[in-house]
């Protein structure tokens, strides 16, 4: 049974004023000779107050993340407002050699108002063609953006990105959407993957003009790329570009450009931050260049290591603080 404080209080003065003295009296009540004795020593220490009930304190968790590393989680979060917390946490993974997981880290910047409202997808987009593919260079999927120049007019973005490890390999600002704008992509991408060409890959895009031609026909052929195209009216088949230009746009959109130089350089900025920098969930939250370049193996065997090793480190630490 729970007493309240008023209630200890005045079963303690019922017993000092009591005739019959303490242990019979207690016996009357069938109040425990120990509880009263234990009520009694925080009354004589500490009044009316000490009587109050002692709101019980979860022991601390061995894996509760210290002070300090909370503060740095913060920190990088601000410093890196780019960075949603499932970013920020394999950043201090990769980084710092220190594991915290993504939800720590959401509930630290939650604790702090750091965490601003989830964004809501448009439109669903299917990550993945019927036939997935397996390695780099399978397949490639290549979409056209735009973008609107100060004093310049429209601009058109020629992208193309590996199906298997969202690598973007190549873009090109373009004055039109043609289909030599489509060659030239496609020229430098394969420069830039030195692709041979028995290993050819295949060419994923929509049913734009540009890529129905005979002239982009003509040239695939040439080049033994064998070409696929969606379905029309459904975008969804090409997802993965799909996502990744609404992306793009979401951060490059967010400034105004005068030249086309100036777009060019953001461009570049993002596409270097999407490729080394940026996580990606559907890769195991590794980049996708450690996914093109044959890193992914080595970067999640270190992060196992380092997980390993720092809830060891924080079990040492908690059993040392319970032993002092």
């Amino acid at each position: 049974m729970h007493y309240s404080q008023q209630e200890k209080y005045e079963l303690i003065k019922l017993v000092e004023q009591s005739d019959l003295g303490v242990l019979r009296t207690l016996r009357e009540l069938k109040l425990n000779k120990t509880t009263f004795y234990n009520w009694y020593k925080v009354y004589a220490e500490g009044g009316y107050d000490g009587l109050a009930r002692k709101p019980s304190i979860r022991p601390s968790s061995w894996n509760r993340i210290n002070e300090l590393d909370r503060d740095k989680v913060v920190e990088i979060a601000l410093e890196k407002p780019e960075l949603s917390p499932r970013e920020v946490a394999w950043h201090i993974t990769d980084t710092f050699n220190y594991y915290i997981s993504e939800s720590s880290v959401y509930r630290i910047l939650k604790a702090n108002g750091l965490i601003s409202v989830p964004s809501f997808r448009i439109m669903s987009a299917s990550d993945s063609f019927h036939d997935k593919t397996t390695q780099v260079n399978q397949m490639w999927q290549t979409d056209f953006t735009y973008f609107k120049i100060y004093g310049w007019g429209w601009y058109y973005l020629s992208t193309i990105l590996d199906d298997y490890s969202r690598f973007i390999i190549n873009w090109k600002l373009c004055y039109n959407m043609k289909a030599q704008d489509v060659k030239d992509t496609i020229d430098e991408a394969l420069l830039a993957s030195d692709v041979s060409e028995e290993n050819r890959p295949k060419l994923l895009s929509d049913n734009g003009s540009c890529y129905i031609s005979n002239e982009l026909a003509e040239y695939l052929q040439d080049k033994s790329i064998k070409h696929i195209r969606g379905r029309p009216l459904h975008p969804q088949t090409q997802g993965k570009i799909e996502r990744y230009h609404r992306s793009m746009k979401n951060v490059v959109k967010l400034d105004n450009y005068f030249s086309p130089g100036q777009l060019e350089k953001k461009l570049q900025e993002f596409v270097h931050y999407y490729n080394y920098k940026r996580c990606h969930e559907s890769l195991q939250n590794v980049t996708p260049a450690d996914v093109y370049y044959g890193k992914a193996k080595q970067k999640l065997k270190q992060r196992s290591k380092t997980k390993i090793r720092t809830l060891k480190a924080r079990k040492m630490e908690y059993q040392k603080l319970n032993l002092n």
